[in-house]
């Protein structure tokens, strides 16, 4: 068993360059996701608010579906499946494109759209009655009652919900190494194939998805204090 030695990896150009790389592309996939779920999270927030019934089992359906299919699964399904549904022309343009990042973002988002999309319900549900009256009252139409009024309040009731589901989106990026994206684990795995430094190499990635959880959290902590102080003038 080699002696435990850190730096023998880290001071490594070729290495310390492939997990920089990986740690890019995790933070990219991440980020892309993360927008693509939140943007998707407010449609089906405004589908299950409408009148119509079959709007509603549409979203209950879509979010029953993404909660009980692992996201592994649905991002072989978007990689291996959908992928070869469609045009040539069009998956070598992906090919060309980092097509493996691609896929990883759209799965992640769409499934995590699905959680988001509930912790904002519940952070609506968590708005007293009153509100949406009490600005009706002072002249608001239904879209400016929601803009400045009640949809503040309800993000701010979901922070904590949505910061611990955008960690789990963070940490679930690293599902996107079983279709062969670039990122962090994919990375990390490749230094240790070529060093045989198992747990250094692990030991990092360790690491570095640690602090960037914390990180996450501590901004989410602090969004959340700022939003009590808004809410509390």
């Amino acid at each position: 068993m080699k002696d435990f030695n850190l730096m023998a990896i880290l001071l490594n150009p070729e290495f310390s360059s492939m997990l920089l790389h990986g740690v890019k592309v995790t933070l990219l996939i991440a980020l892309g996701s993360w927008m693509l779920a939140m943007a998707l999270a407010v449609v089906l927030l405004a589908l299950r608010f409408t009148p119509s019934g079959v709007a509603q089992k549409g979203v209950a359906a879509y979010v029953s579906y993404h909660r009980n299919v692992p996201t592994l699964v649905q991002m072989m399904l978007w990689y291996f499946g959908i992928a070869s549904l469609l045009p040539a022309q069009f998956q070598s343009w992906l090919a060309e494109h980092s097509a493996e990042a691609v896929f990883a973002v759209i799965a992640l988002g769409l499934c995590q759209a699905a959680y988001f999309s509930e912790d904002l319900r519940s952070g609506f549900r968590a708005v007293p009655p009153g509100q949406a009256e009490a600005a009706r009252a002072l002249g608001h139409s239904y879209l400016g009652a929601m803009r400045h009024v009640l949809m503040p309040q309800a993000v701010r009731n979901a922070i904590p919900a949505l910061v611990n589901h955008s960690v789990s989106l963070f940490k679930n990026s690293s599902l996107a190494m079983a279709i062969g994206a670039a990122e962090l684990t994919h990375a990390v795995k490749e230094v240790e194939s070529r060093t045989f430094r198992a747990f250094e190499s692990y030991l990092i990635a360790t690491l570095i998805y640690l602090a960037i959880s914390l990180l996450i959290m501590g901004l989410g902590a602090w969004l959340a204090r700022r939003a009590t102080l808004a809410a509390a003038r």
